[in-house]
């Protein structure tokens, strides 16, 4: 690797699968004897695993996971000199684990938590995470990051189009709530910055959407519009 990626990110990669054949057998052998290169790995593991039970994965046809997998693994790779021989491993070899990153397009999503938006300023580690996705067909549109339990960001990983004399809204609801709490309007492909101060602390499995709705925000305080965008919290560190 010519231009070396930061150890952290290149940690973050690897754990996601997204390095390609030489970066990734790389790493493995400075896995060997690099020991602050194997905690950086086991850290990203222990993030990012819960993100994998947000949803429930896609069955696709067998026959397609077969074609995946003959190129991946065309042939048996060898069990020696695997360092270190533990959740890493496991990870990578998990068919569920990358067949529910695959069927819901999640490994985009994660891939911007865990090097961040191009240019965008580096904030401190998030402690809790959501992707919001479409109900429809799980695409990922919006990532939440919380550093705090009374502060969150809000972040596009598009533009998303809305008619005229709409509003995107986004809402949050926890688990004793009477019901859900308007967070403020989104400008589409603009972050937004959210002060919880008025809020019970952020909780894991908490309840994040985005609605569309008339201009000026729904009238009546609650959602009134379809659901886009629809997710929960994953408590991250």
């Amino acid at each position: 690797m010519s231009d070396p990626l930061p150890q952290d990110e290149l940690a973050g990669l690897y754990v996601l699968g997204l390095l390609d054949t030489a970066q990734r057998a790389a790493v493995e052998r400075n896995l060997e004897h690099d020991a602050g290169l194997r905690a950086r790995v086991i850290y990203w593991e222990e993030r990012l695993l819960p993100l994998t039970k947000m949803v429930e994965p896609e069955p696709l046809p067998p026959t397609l996971w077969a074609r995946i997998e003959s190129s991946l693994w065309p042939a048996p790779r060898s069990a020696t000199a695997r360092t270190p021989a533990s959740l890493a491993e496991r990870l990578w070899d998990s068919l569920a684990l990358w067949r529910t990153l695959a069927a819901t397009g999640f490994a985009a999503a994660m891939l911007l938590a865990v090097v961040g938006l191009p240019g965008a300023q580096k904030t401190a580690e998030p402690k809790f995470m959501v992707v919001l996705v479409a109900p429809e067909d799980k695409a990922p549109g919006w990532v939440v990051q919380a550093s705090t339990t009374q502060s969150l960001k809000l972040i596009p990983l598009g533009v998303t189009e809305i008619p005229q004399a709409k509003a995107l809204q986004f809402w949050t609801k926890g688990k004793d709530w009477k019901g859900p709490v308007s967070l403020g309007l989104v400008q589409p492909g603009r972050p937004l910055d959210v002060q919880l101060k008025e809020l019970p602390p952020l909780e894991h499995n908490q309840l994040f959407e985005i609605t569309l709705e008339p201009e000026y925000g729904s009238p009546i305080g609650k959602p009134t519009g379809p659901i886009l965008y629809i997710g929960r919290a994953v408590k991250v560190m």
